[in-house]
């Protein structure tokens, strides 16, 4: 490599280091010294790389205080349609298989979050559920298959925690650095698990290997 490139390199390293401190610092609005304290370089150093930051909007400054700035939420607002166009081909297939309402849901804090939902196209009838609904991560398979533990069960199972009369069945989605999520079906006639539990996990690992 190239010393220039190689230069270029670490400053993205140092300048992606220094947003994700300000991302973790506790007090949500860290100073220079927390800073430079917090990425192993000098108060000098950090004044540098800020100012593309800056120029960004992904932080702000206030004096001797840094904290985010609004181009993060425009980042982020991207996220969304990537995760949905990613999961939209394994959710379909999932839904067709099971003949039950496909869907990708992500925690966001202590909440879950559907943010694609695919029904069946062949079904009399089948659960109408809407992108965006929210509810506890501690209810609902979809948000109790966020806490399963590696090598613990493969899916978890829910009946009328949502919805009185719907049965879930849902699958963590992992390998995704800095994603909380899980691929499900949520039907109103029950589920045979031992049928769909392997068709939800083998859904889940197609939306991890499509979003890596």
């Amino acid at each position: 490599m190239e010393p220039a490139t190689r230069e270029s390199s670490l400053t993205l390293e140092r300048g992606l280091a220094l947003l994700q401190a300000v991302a973790d610092s506790d007090t949500g609005a860290p100073s220079i010294s927390d800073l430079a304290t917090a990425i192993g370089a000098s108060r000098a150093a950090v004044y540098r790389l800020l100012v593309p930051l800056q120029a960004r909007g992904l932080v702000l400054r206030d004096g001797s205080k840094v904290r985010l700035g609004l181009g993060v939420l425009q980042l982020a607002a991207k996220v969304v349609p990537q995760l949905r166009n990613a999961a939209t081909p394994p959710l379909r297939e999932l839904a067709e298989g099971v003949g039950a309402t496909a869907h990708l849901t992500v925690a966001e804090g202590h909440e879950a979050q559907a943010v694609a939902v695919i029904e069946p196209s062949w079904t009399t009838y089948h659960v109408a559920y809407r992108v965006g609904t929210r509810h506890p991560v501690t209810r609902g398979a979809g948000g109790k298959a966020m806490s399963l533990p590696p090598g613990g069960p493969e899916w978890v199972d829910s009946t009328g925690e949502l919805q009185p009369g719907a049965y879930g069945v849902a699958a963590p989605v992992r390998g995704v650095p800095g994603l909380r999520a899980s691929v499900g079906v949520i039907s109103m006639e029950p589920l045979d698990q031992t049928v769909v539990g392997p068709l939800v996990v083998a859904a889940a690992a197609a939306v991890a290997q499509a979003l890596s």
